[in-house]
């Protein structure tokens, strides 16, 4: 029994580097031009209330222990792309900030380099967040929270602002939607 428990998590651990390497080679792109463009808002509010564990502890002691778990799988895999689209956001972000460094404007360098680290740690706990969320999926019981990552999107949303309007004041990179 642990063995197969263990050759599943491996197997989706596996298909989760496999996913991530294909769509990071995807985004790689032949330059920087209309790279802004490319970045897709998130409703960052929806986002929140998607994640929230009081929504889940409400879920899990309303309804039916099998039809929480339907309900729990469907709202991890709408996480799951919320999670992607933040990961794809953060890539594009790290290219922009890396070429926002060579403009030799000191204080454009500054909010590029925080930018840069940002986006850099957000892609990285994306990748962790939604290796948890499948194994999550796997087993809707457990109780794991991806609230930070939301708070992580919105951190890096106004690093990516302050070097908009750095850049380019009347129209500043937007990575959250707003109502």
């Amino acid at each position: 029994m642990n063995l197969a428990i263990l050759i599943v998590i491996a197997s989706v651990l596996a298909l989760v580097v496999i996913l991530r390497v294909a769509s990071s080679r995807s985004l790689q792109l032949s330059n920087n031009a209309g790279l802004a463009e490319q970045i897709q808002p998130v409703d960052v509010e929806a986002f929140r209330n998607l994640v929230n564990p009081a929504d889940d502890e409400y879920l899990r002691t309303h309804l039916r222990p099998r039809q929480f778990r339907q309900v729990r799988r469907a709202r991890l895999q709408a996480t799951a792309a919320y999670v992607q689209v933040a990961s794809k956001n953060a890539a594009i972000l790290v290219r922009l900030g890396e070429a926002a460094l060579a403009t030799g404007n000191p204080q454009t360098a500054v909010a590029a380099k925080q930018l840069v680290n940002d986006a850099l740690l957000l892609r990285r706990n994306t990748g962790m967040a939604l290796a948890k969320i499948y194994v999550t999926m796997a087993w809707p019981g457990m109780g794991f929270s991806t609230a930070r990552i939301v708070e992580s999107y919105v951190h890096l949303s106004s690093s990516a602002m302050l070097l908009g309007r750095l850049q380019n004041p009347v129209n500043p990179v937007r990575i959250s939607a707003s109502r």
